[in-house]
């Protein structure tokens, strides 16, 4: 399983980080104000750059999601995965949806660290 936390840097950027499954408890306990949201989105799939539309964590349950960062770096989300979405300014990050058919995301709104 990998928990993956996607940041909005001072350079304007977003920047990945890995998260221990220790600190994504932390995480989680940061219940936020909004909906928890069951997503379905098509694959194959492209969105450009955009930020996260707000502080959430998404788990993947179907399929298999890529994330990718001004530097070129990339993170391939499988189910059980998790991404913990936290640039909400700047340049923000692409996203796609890699294989066929639907892919199943889990979103949790957060509340600021």
């Amino acid at each position: 399983m990998q928990i993956v936390r996607v940041f909005s840097g001072d350079d304007g950027e977003s920047h990945f980080e890995d998260v221990t499954p220790e600190e994504m408890v932390e995480i989680a306990k940061r219940l936020g104000e909004g909906d928890i949201q069951l997503n379905a989105r098509q694959a194959p799939s492209f969105s450009d750059y955009h930020t996260a539309p707000r502080r959430q964590y998404v788990v993947h349950l179907l399929g298999t999601a890529e994330y990718e960062c001004a530097d070129g770096s990339k993170r391939q989300l499988v189910p059980g995965d998790v991404l913990v979405a936290e640039d909400l300014t700047g340049h923000g990050h692409i996203a796609r949806g890699l294989g066929e058919g639907e892919r199943y995301i889990f979103a949790v709104p957060l509340a600021e660290a």
